[in-house]
């Protein structure tokens, strides 16, 4: 995923496969919810993995 930055150059957002986003400190309290909401195999910024459990806190359905 690329974002743009003040002078017009893109920057990278990191990616994380599944089990390092599990794995991590920040969402230590939720890793069991991500591992249901989360797919093998794929890769996830944290903000995608924020997002994702916004959502299903929320109870949409996507």
């Amino acid at each position: 995923m690329a974002e743009t930055t003040k002078n017009g150059q893109k920057k990278e957002k990191a990616v994380y496969a599944k089990e390092q986003i599990l794995a991590s400190k920040r969402f230590r309290n939720r890793s069991d919810l991500l591992d249901a909401l989360l797919e093998e195999g794929k890769s996830y910024t944290l903000e995608e993995a924020e997002k994702r459990i916004e959502t299903y806190l929320k109870g949409r359905v996507s």
